[in-house]
């Protein structure tokens, strides 16, 4: 399983601000991150399941 970083989140979005992918998460269309240690990740396959199911 591959995790995101924040920027590459944005990359993979098109470029989104930070405020966007956070109302988005809080709006349960984002999955939401992981901590790990003291950072904040995605797991790309949720991420890409958000976009499917978004796009239909």
């Amino acid at each position: 399983m591959r995790y995101l970083t924040f920027r590459d989140l944005q990359e993979k979005l098109g470029g989104r601000g930070r405020t966007t992918i956070y109302r988005d998460v809080e709006l349960g269309r984002l999955p939401k991150p992981v901590k790990i240690g003291s950072r904040l990740y995605w797991a790309e396959a949720d991420i890409d399941a958000a976009i499917a199911a978004h796009r239909q």
